[in-house]
């Protein structure tokens, strides 16, 4: 009930303005008599004119004042309206009042009916503190939704230039000024009367009488169930439809609650792009002109019924709300902002006056120091004839110090020189030990080579004893066998003939082992010879590093086993044997 009281008012400040010919705040009684009947005329309230005369009886004499009437207005008028009104006319008859002394009588590209509309549009987006005026967020706003209505394309740059122009005196423009600004056709250049005319009442259709989408499409009847095209207005809490858009002749209604729903149906009686509303006592069947204009329809109605289960208002008065709120909070903030800075500026004088204090006293301060600074000089001219000489004693001490760290100095170097000596000389010392150790598993790779092909050639000659056994034996077979071992013989001898060669290639392995061990020996004597070059080189520095020494090793053969039975000089000795015996057979 409040913001529709806050919304009526708006609308008799206009009234009561108009008839406050000399701007004075005042108006006479009678005529305040004719616009309170107007008022419960078209209000709808009970009119008593005893309580006007009443309620102003001390001052028969003359005019009365605006707060004097709106105790009248609040407790006799406004506490008693319900809202079961028409607001069009209620509109009307205020602007009636206002209309001729305000609108302007130059030319405009708008009739007087549209600047009606665009009046009641400023009574709904200005803000709620007298005189009225829209500020220039909400003439943004509007200027925005009339070219969106005109199917053109909104000039950002144009209106910040108009805002750059824009009076700072004043905080937005009256309605006057607004109607004339739409009127003159700055931000509608290129479109004709009738465009605008058709912006403005789009506009005035949805701020104004809440239609949230209107348009034509087909409904099937009830009763003889056949289609007809009607004009459909859908509101907050209803759907209305007409036989067509001048809205003179209404059909019907849909009423809308929480309880309702809409359902895309699919095509069918060769009608397309139908939907369903389904309501507590009733469903209606309706078809589009299109797909696109049966979802915008679904999506129209489903928000609606969304709202109504939400308890909140149209959108665009939910947008307007918002923005007022926003408005408010950035002007807290302001204000906020503004009495910060005073506090700062009355610190800031508070500083200075501070600042002068501390510098009058830094005045008083620099005279007392400056006789004190006389003083202190002549006690420095005293003092300086005795420190002159204590300066000299002190050099002579501090050139003997110097003298002796420059000393200190060189031991010190001398000695760092040494140390990185001997720390050369163990890196290298590593290294060489790194070379012994390396041979001495090059060694032990060749050792356990020799070992194995010794033990192969161990093998194959058992086996050649063996087959060679075997061939004595079948030389004394029976004759009858003879044919039958000679062929046996002659594989025999291929096989033999092949273990050979692999004997030989064995033997030419082995004779490269033992040169990869001569030479393996050699890298371990150089390296033996070299850790002893590096021992007598350590030694002669104070003992600092002891030499590990390699034990004496003597040359000896290496089985699988472990170490030979035999010497060298055996081992050739049987292989000598061993290929005479091979030679006589």
């Amino acid at each position: 009930m409040g913001g529709l009281k806050d919304e009526l008012l708006k609308a008799i400040w206009h009234a009561f303005t108009a008839l406050d010919l000399d701007h004075s705040g005042k108006v006479s009684k009678s005529q305040l008599k004719v616009l309170s009947h107007n008022l419960c005329t078209v209000l709808k309230v009970p009119h008593d004119p005893v309580a006007l005369e009443e309620h102003f009886r001390d001052d028969d004499e003359g005019p009365v004042s605006n707060q004097g009437y709106m105790p009248y207005l609040n407790k006799f008028i406004l506490e008693k309206v319900q809202d079961n009104f028409d607001k069009i006319e209620f509109n009307r008859m205020c602007w009636t009042l206002c209309v001729k002394k305000n609108l302007t009588k130059s030319p405009l590209l708008i009739t007087e009916e549209d600047a009606f509309k665009v009046w009641v549009i400023f009574n709904f987006l200005s803000e709620d503190k007298y005189p009225l005026i829209i500020v220039p967020e909400e003439i943004e706003y509007l200027l925005k939704k009339l070219t969106e209505a005109m199917g053109g394309g909104w000039q950002q740059e144009q209106f910040e230039h108009y805002k750059i122009n824009f009076d700072d005196s004043k905080d937005g423009l009256s309605v006057w000024e607004l109607i004339e600004l739409i009127g003159n056709g700055q931000f509608s250049k290129g479109m004709d009367r009738q465009t605008v005319s058709m912006a403005i009442n789009e506009v005035f259709n949805e701020l104004i009488l809440d239609v949230l989408k209107q348009g034509y499409m087909m409904k099937k009847g009830h009763r003889r169930k056949n289609w007809t095209e009607r004009w459909f207005v859908l509101k907050p809490n209803i759907i209305s439809y007409y036989v067509g858009e001048d809205l003179k002749d209404k059909k019907g209604d849909i009423l809308l609650d929480e309880n309702c729903c809409v359902e895309s149906l699919p095509d069918k009686d060769g009608k397309k792009c139908l939907f369903l509303i389904k309501c507590f006592d009733k469903t209606f069947e309706i078809s589009a002109s299109d797909k696109k204009k049966k979802q915008e329809w679904i999506q129209a109605i489903h928000s609606t019924i969304h709202l109504l289960k939400l308890g909140s208002s149209p959108p665009h008065k939910e947008a307007r709300q918002r923005r007022k709120e926003l408005r408010k909070k950035l002007l807290a903030e302001q204000e906020e902002l503004e009495r910060q800075m005073k506090e700062l500026q009355t610190a800031n004088e508070n500083k200075q006056q501070e600042l002068e204090t501390v510098r009058k006293k830094l005045e008083e301060a620099a005279s007392r120091a400056a006789e004190e600074e006389k003083k202190r000089l002549q006690t420095q001219v005293e003092l300086q004839a005795r420190f002159s000489t204590e300066l000299e004693r002190e050099k002579l001490i501090r050139q003997q110090m110097e003298e002796q760290v420059a000393q200190k100095s060189s031991e010190l170097e001398q000695y760092l020189q040494r140390v990185q000596e001997l720390e050369d000389m163990y890196l290298k010392l590593q290294e060489a030990l790194e070379d012994e150790r390396q041979a001495r598993q090059d060694e032990e790779t060749v050792r356990k080579l020799q070992a194995r092909l010794l033990e192969e050639e161990s093998s194959k000659r058992a086996e050649l004893e063996k087959w060679h056994l075997e061939q004595q034996q079948a030389i004394q077979t029976t004759e009858a066998e003879k044919q039958e071992l000679e062929n046996q013989r002659v594989l025999k001898e291929r096989a033999l003939q092949e273990a050979m060669e692999q004997l030989e290639q064995l033997e030419l392995e082995r004779k490269q082992a033992l040169e990869q061990y001569e030479g393996v020996k050699k890298k371990l004597e150089m390296a033996t010879s070299k850790t002893k070059s590096w021992k007598d080189k350590v030694a002669q520095h104070e003992g600092l590093i002891r030499l590990i020494e390699p034990g004496s090793k003597n040359p000896h053969l290496i089985t699988n086993w472990g170490p030979a039975a035999f010497t060298q000089a055996e081992l050739e000795e049987r292989e000598k044997n061993w290929k005479g015996k091979k030679n006589t057979e």
